[in-house]
């Protein structure tokens, strides 16, 4: 059983990313209405056909293919599901085994399920950008907590100790992952409110170093009103406080990373330094791409590798984790 748990763990990890992934393009072809009912799409078990009409709407070629990225991405989401089910099932019934980890597929079930629950909100709240962006961190969370699984259950361990180092070494770790999930939330946040193209120009905004702000009504969650927040709803100053202050973001990853691969130079572990070199690689790409973004207008394959690339990073960050702590996963 443990060996099947192993093998389930790795495919749900590998598929979690895909979700991600698919998330992502959902989001940033427009289609995360494009099914306005949940589970179904207007009432059907897949999307319409072109011409076809449901619920007095005509449904159009372009309108169809957007339905079709919001199923695709919910048919993928349930597979995962039900692997992470899966997975619960075998802790479960291999709970004796005491190197079976059990509290963490248990919990991971339950934030699935919550998680399914924030698909729902998303198009039955009309893409508000707190439940959205949740809905993003949580589908983050459950990738970073797979990965984790797979590298705790791969056979590979660390063989870092509780020295004094060691502890240091995971505060480096925990605060990396850390810096990375807030800068994704960042992102995510600029993603939902459509605030990634504020700032036309780099490293400028509308050419100003520092452009009018506003952090209270940039980063406000009481909307007070149920409309449509398809297309965003910020005004110009919100947008680019939004936008501004995900580049700081960046920019203090950068910083943060740059001392911590400096520092990894002299930590007596090989691991640990790969995976630092790593995220800094990854991070050097990750801001290239956000670059792009800006200065090429949002292309959509840009756009997906920026979201694609951030799922990578916490992976990586995950990893530097998993070899600072070596503590048994329960």
């Amino acid at each position: 059983m443990r060996s099947w748990f192993k093998n389930i763990t790795l495919s749900a990890a590998l598929l979690a990313f895909i979700v991600v992934v698919l998330g992502a393009f959902v989001r940033l072809t427009d289609a995360g209405l494009g099914c306005p009912d949940w589970p179904g799409c207007y009432g059907l078990l897949t999307a319409p056909e072109v011409g076809s009409q449901t619920a007095d709407i005509m449904h159009t070629e372009s309108g169809v293919a957007k339905a079709w990225n919001e199923m695709i991405h919910r048919y993928v989401a349930g597979i995962l599901g039900l692997l992470v089910l899966a997975l619960t099932v075998i802790a479960v019934l291999n709970r004796r085994d005491p190197e079976q980890p059990v509290a963490v597929p248990v919990a991971l079930l339950a934030l699935v399920i919550f998680q399914a629950l924030l698909g729902m909100w998303t198009v039955t709240m009309l893409l508000r950008p707190e439940i959205v962006t949740l809905h993003l961190l949580m589908g983050m969370a459950t990738l970073a907590i797979l990965w984790w699984l797979w590298f705790r259950t791969a056979g590979e361990r660390s063989p870092l100790s509780y020295s004094d180092k060691s502890k240091s070494t995971g505060y480096w770790a925990f605060a990396a992952l850390t810096l990375v999930y807030l800068q994704i939330a960042l992102g995510g946040w600029v993603s939902t409110n459509y605030a990634a193209l504020h700032c036309p120009d780099f490293p400028t905004c509308q050419e100003q170093w520092w452009p009018q702000t506003d952090f209270a009504g940039a980063f406000d969650l009481n909307h007070g009103d149920d409309s449509n927040f398809e297309g965003g709803k910020l005004t110009n100053t919100q947008g680019v406080t939004v936008h501004i202050t995900h580049r700081i973001g960046a920019l203090i990853l950068l910083v943060f990373f740059s001392i911590m691969v400096w520092i990894a130079q002299i930590k007596n572990d090989h691991r640990f330094k790969q995976a630092s070199r790593a995220i800094a690689f990854l991070l050097l790409i990750q801001i290239g791409l956000g670059i792009s973004n800006v200065l090429f207008l949002l292309p959509l394959p840009v756009a997906v590798a920026h979201n694609g690339v951030a799922a990578l990073l916490l992976i990586a960050s995950v990893y530097l984790n998993h070899v600072a702590n070596p503590r048994k996963l329960n």
